[in-house]
């Protein structure tokens, strides 16, 4: 990942979300936890919050091309439905390696926001029974208290079927 002037980004994960989400007045939605919401249970545990309303961050590599799949925390990705939807043959979910290569970001923490721009990204359609969700924050104990509508307008992903 570089920065306007092409070298490396020189600011952690955290820092990244948050300025990410100050340029869309979103900067006091970031929630700490003492605890790890590095698991989709452990962040809906934290939050008090149906498991559905936890934004996975998962990332796939379809005909080695990555792209960030937003899916409930309640479902699973499906790799067919996600290669089809970016006119791909086969998906596998990426490596530790290919997700920070791809996003930045460490595994337990990839946040949706501060992505480089050829990264397609596509939410799961069962996010639409939620108006408020909890994407990651950037580490393995922060998350997003966002509505769905901002969740899109900031991805500015795709929504599709791409869960079971």
């Amino acid at each position: 990942m570089a920065d306007a002037s092409g070298g490396p980004r020189r600011r952690g994960s955290a820092e990244r979300v948050r300025a990410s989400l100050a340029d869309h007045g979103l900067a006091d939605a970031i929630i700490r936890f003492e605890q790890s919401t590095k698991t989709a249970k452990d962040a809906a545990d934290a939050m008090g919050c149906e498991l559905g309303q936890i934004v996975k961050s998962l990332v796939f590599v379809v005909d080695d091309t990555p792209v960030l799949a937003l899916v409930a925390g309640d479902r699973r990705g499906d790799s067919d439905a996600i290669a089809r939807e970016v006119g791909g043959v086969k998906a596998d979910l990426a490596d530790a390696d290919a997700v920070r290569a791809a996003t930045g970001y460490a595994i337990g923490g990839v946040s949706p926001f501060d992505l480089p721009d050829d990264l397609a990204v596509l939410l799961d359609d069962s996010l639409l029974r939620y108006d408020i969700v909890y994407p990651a924050a950037g580490t393995p104990s922060s998350m997003v208290r966002m509505t769905l509508e901002d969740l899109c307008a900031m991805t500015l992903g795709r929504m599709a079927r791409i869960s079971h």
